[in-house]
């Protein structure tokens, strides 16, 4: 049969936004400010990106032929890939339990927002953030509280050697910084 009459599957493209795995019986954790990035996005792709790409699907498919129309294609798979974004988040900011890491402001116990330093035991020396999930941002040493560095280091404080279990073999790691944001001051409104 001719690819051009066959139809492509809506689904090609679903894992693009496929949910992080959260451990079974754990919460999906957030910043505030992860979680009113994710808010942020979401509301742009339906108050602003989405109509724009309704607007000029329709204005495609007035043009008469379709099925080599650009503009429309296009425009079809676009929409496709918004709605599945939009579903994703509304989705994770439903399960969404928002932390701030600042209540452990002076801490030296590290908990979830703590941005960490530590050396392993071949004395190269890291220092990472312990984020949720979805606002995670890897070129900015920032890692899931689920990930296998975080796990080892959760609960540690400063001066604590911990172990993590590398595909290498075990590690050690020295945690020598705990440190977390500090409380923003609260305007009284009265």
């Amino acid at each position: 049969m001719n690819k051009a009459f066959t139809k492509e599957s809506e689904n090609t493209e679903e894992d693009d936004f496929s949910p992080a795995p959260i451990p079974a019986g754990s919460k999906n954790y957030i910043t505030p400010g992860g979680y009113s990035r994710l808010r942020h996005e979401l509301f742009d792709l339906i108050d602003n990106e989405r109509p724009k790409i309704v607007e000029v699907v329709h204005w495609a498919a007035s043009n008469g032929d379709r099925s080599e129309n650009g503009d429309y294609l296009y425009g079809k798979k676009r929409l496709r890939e918004i709605d599945r974004r939009i579903r994703f988040l509304t989705k994770r900011l439903e399960i969404a339990e928002v932390i701030d890491p600042a209540v452990h402001a002076g801490s030296d116990q590290v908990f979830f927002g703590a941005t960490v330093s530590y050396a392993d035991d071949e004395g190269v020396e890291r220092t990472i953030t312990i984020l949720g999930i979805d606002e995670v941002e890897t070129a900015l040493a920032q890692v899931s509280w689920v990930s296998p560095v975080a796990r080892a280091l959760l609960k540690a404080r400063e001066g604590d050697q911990v172990q993590l279990a590398t595909p290498g073999g075990m590690r050690t790691l020295e945690v020598t910084e705990v440190r977390y944001p500090q409380p923003s001051a609260k305007i009284d409104p009265s």
